[in-house]
């Protein structure tokens, strides 16, 4: 079954290292809400130079029954003002974009035709995923690179404009395992508006076209509400200089666990809202 027309399409942030494997059941969800034997992906391997970067995703995509999957290659600006590019990605029931590095990603695709393709897919229901770097540049303020560590510093982290398909959220991926919790709550503290979302790897965040998050996967995804902080020293602080943030409010969530991005509320698997 093709995605519902009618509403914005899922949003999906993995947060890489996923299990490329027909029982994955991150991909197979994905696969699912693409239209599954009736679907159509287009992989966009954008975000890494390797000749072979999106190979493995259509392979598996292709076992879990979905009939068409293209892989899309954007190697420069031009690339994304191709028409067949545009083609692919309009007759698309689902996109992937692969890891690598989120800024190859928004230099070569931000403010291009693929990119305004790609928003306007999103809100006419297709859903959208990425994995590691791809799944970074989904929301509309991305973390380009920072530093690792727990403590917040100011300085930690350098934030660029993402596609854009959300400013409710920012993310960042492989995040247990590359101690990143420090940086995140940094690209917070310079404006607490949004909420941040930490993906472990082989952990997805499937956003519904409601803004309601659902984990799915092995590890966790670690969520940072800024909404209730009293006081930050973001302003005062130097270069270098940990934060001081009073206030904020962490969630750490497992499979089937569910996050409503409106009401700020958090709900385990056995308590469905």
């Amino acid at each position: 079954m093709a995605p519902d027309h009618g509403q914005r399409g899922w949003i999906i942030p993995i947060g890489g290292g996923e299990r490329k494997v027909r029982s994955s059941e991150i991909l197979s969800r994905f696969a699912e809400l693409s239209g599954g034997p009736d679907g159509r992906i287009v992989v966009i391997p954008a975000a890494s130079r390797l000749k072979t970067a999106g190979s493995q995703h259509k392979k598996v995509f292709r076992q879990l029954g979905v009939p068409r999957v293209d892989i899309v290659r954007i190697e420069s600006r031009s690339d994304c003002e191709i028409e067949s590019v545009h083609e692919q990605i309009t007759a698309a029931t689902g996109v992937f974009l692969t890891g690598g590095n989120q800024l190859r990603l928004s230099t070569n695709i931000g403010g291009t035709s693929v990119a305004r393709i790609l928003r306007r897919r999103n809100a006419d229901g297709v859903p959208i995923a990425g994995t590691s770097a791809g799944a970074a540049f989904l929301c509309e303020h991305m973390i380009a690179h920072g530093a690792d560590g727990a403590t917040p510093r100011s300085g930690m982290v350098h934030l660029a404009p993402g596609l854009g398909l959300t400013n409710k959220i920012i993310i960042d991926q492989h995040f247990r395992q590359r101690d990143r919790l420090g940086r995140l709550l940094t690209a917070l503290a310079y404006n607490p508006f949004a909420v941040g979302i930490g993906l472990d790897e082989d952990t997805a965040a499937f956003i519904d076209p409601e803004d309601r998050i659902e984990v799915l996967g092995s590890g966790g995804l670690t969520v940072i509400d800024p909404s209730h902080i009293d006081r930050s020293s973001m302003d005062s602080a130097r270069l270098g200089d940990p934060i001081g943030l009073i206030g904020v409010r962490l969630h750490i969530m497992l499979q089937g666990d569910r996050y409503d991005l409106t009401t700020r509320a958090a709900n385990p698997a056995d308590q469905r809202s």
